[in-house]
């Protein structure tokens, strides 16, 4: 039986010693290749989208982590074949597995991106070998992204790299496409490299997934055509992560925030891209060092099936977190984070030692995200004002509003509204109403977000007003709560779930207006300033994304009707 091996930093640190990692992770897949290598089937969950996408996005996503280890010189006889006849056999409209044609808002764009990564970045291994025919086939195909609709999010950047990787190929492409993509990206750039993902979208991991990311790999590319449009991404990249460093911890993982958070280690994708553009966002040895420990933690997690097969879910297998549009493949999105295999074997990152994690300030306002960063303690901890609206992805409440987010506590998602346990409140403030939990799902238009703190007003139910202010202070943040209410009714303000797992030293107690919960990976203690009872919450299994058990303290408090003041104490450092 498979059994998932143990990776350390060094295996990440040497050129040799990550091209084999790769291979490790991705060799568990070889029996699930159709016969003629197009089509990857690794399970029978489904999505919003046809199922005759899902094994198309199986093949594609694996892409991501080969592409570059072939661009930096690695072989593998059997992925190579695989591949060459796979890209043959899935753009032949003749052929069993062809991949079809699109619709608009088709699945098969996103994955387009990967087969046009592997177009610009490893030609030898993804193009020359195809025959002419095949090469025609495959451009026919590719061509379906501009005959219909992309979504108007990062969607455009799959439009603007396919054209780019045929432009790149001598293949007819569409400039027109290409231009119309890019001018909705800068109507998405907000300010100091980041951007919304999409007119009114949220500032998450789409910008390191995507938005500033594709932007590096554009430029790379183009420099020469577009000197202007490329400095100006690069110049973005350089902002964006002065920024996005304060995401990450100082012992290797990032804050658990928003969507698609199945993708994983994607997040390091970012810094594995700036080395391949040359964008010295930071020194080589730092960059070096946030690589290999992010890789190492991830990969000290069980994130595997028992097949070896990368799983839906986040730090264990976890279906009760995933978005309608995650299939059995999706996770292998998460191999962007090694773009770094495509660098030559002479490029000083090989030689670099890691260098520490740099010390950063324990609060920082970061403006251009509109958040407030906290480290210590080994952790990094976003204050955050919620989102002001709402769209269709699954679970965004749990994935965006609450009050915050850390990288070593993730979130939980709630099973349900009916009880708090299984609501699972961690980091909110839920109120039971008529027999329900309610908590806050977005923020009434206004917030402010300072150095010195964040205000929002909102509602969990109607006749039931919340101004709430988050204050952060050297232990982790003071929530100050006035609400107005019509009715008397019940809060619980929630920290962050904490580790319960039976076989660890864990321990959880309660007392008078406080309660904590503290585990060998950290703790969480909070107390009431205003007439609460501290009580220790027991949400039910599998809600949190990292720790398949949890408890979670909170202060209690009784609601009358009319206005009152709550003051609830925080602390996690």
């Amino acid at each position: 039986m498979w059994k998932q091996r143990t990776f350390t930093e060094a295996d990440f640190s040497g050129k040799a010693r990550a091209q084999q990692a790769l291979l490790d992770i991705l060799e568990p897949l070889k029996p699930f290749y159709s016969e003629s290598g197009a089509r990857l089937y690794l399970g029978v969950t489904s999505t919003h989208y046809e199922n005759d996408s899902i094994p198309m996005e199986s093949f594609a996503r694996p892409l991501w982590g080969l592409v570059p280890f072939w661009a930096g010189g690695g072989e593998e006889p059997e992925f190579a074949n695989i591949y060459r006849r796979g890209l043959a056999a899935g753009a032949d409209p003749a052929h069993p597995d062809y991949w079809h044609t699109c619709r608009d808002y088709d699945q098969k764009f996103c994955e387009m991106a990967a087969v046009a990564y592997g177009m610009l970045l490893a030609p030898e291994q993804v193009w020359n070998p195809l025959s002419e025919q095949e090469k025609q086939n495959l451009t026919a195909w590719l061509w379906e992204i501009n005959r219909h609709e992309c979504c108007a999010c990062n969607w455009q950047w799959f439009a603007i790299l396919t054209n780019l990787a045929l432009y790149k190929c001598g293949r007819p492409y569409s400039k027109e496409r290409m231009e119309s993509g890019l001018a909705m990206l800068e109507d998405y750039y907000d300010r100091g490299g980041w951007y919304r993902d999409g007119n009114g979208g949220d500032k998450d991991y789409y910008n390191p997934f995507v938005m500033v990311t594709y932007g590096m790999l554009y430029a790379m590319f183009m420099e020469a055509e577009e000197p202007a449009r490329c400095r100006r991404f690069r110049e973005r990249a350089m902002a964006f992560g002065k920024d996005y460093l304060y995401w990450f911890s100082a012992d290797g993982p990032s804050i658990c925030f928003g969507r698609s958070m199945t993708y994983r280690f994607a997040q390091a994708a970012f810094f594995s891209v700036s080395l391949l553009a040359g964008v010295e966002v930071l020194p080589l040895t730092v960059v070096k060092g946030i690589l290999v420990r992010h890789l190492a933690w991830w990969f000290s997690q069980p994130i595997f099936d028992n097949a070896g097969v990368l799983s839906i879910g986040y730090a264990y297998p976890n279906l009760q977190m995933s978005e309608s549009y995650n299939a059995p493949g999706s996770p292998y999105w998460a191999l962007k984070g090694l773009a770094f295999l495509a660098l030559p074997d002479d490029h000083p990152f090989w030689q670099a030692e890691a260098a520490p994690f740099p010390q950063l300030e324990q609060q920082k306002f970061l403006a251009n995200a509109n958040m407030i960063l906290q480290h210590g303690g080994g952790d990094a901890v976003a204050l955050v004002p919620g989102r002001t609206k709402s769209d269709g992805h699954s679970h965004t409440v749990e994935k965006y509003a609450k009050f915050a987010y850390s990288a070593k506590r993730s979130f939980s998602i709630s099973r349900s509204s009916v009880t708090l346990h299984e609501a699972a409140p961690d980091s909110m403030l839920a109120f039971e109403v008529f027999g329900h939990i309610f908590v806050r799902e977005i923020s009434l238009p206004g917030a402010s977000v300072t150095e010195s703190g964040i205000t929002v007003r909102w509602s969990p139910f109607a006749g039931i007003d919340v101004e709430t202010t988050l204050i952060p202070n050297e232990t982790g943040h003071l929530r100050v709560h006035r609400i107005n209410s019509r009715f008397a009714c019940k809060a619980y303000d929630c920290g962050f779930a904490v580790s319960a797992d039976d076989r660890l030293p864990c321990t959880r107690s309660a007392k008078n207006s406080a309660a904590e919960a503290c585990c060998p990976d950290g703790f969480c203690r909070v107390e009431s300033l205003s007439g609460g009872t501290g009580e220790v919450l027991v949400p039910d299994p599998n809600t949190n994304l990292t720790a398949p058990k949890t408890v979670i303290p909170m202060a209690v408090y009784t609601i009358k009707t009319g206005s009152q003041e709550l003051r609830t104490q925080v602390s996690y450092f």
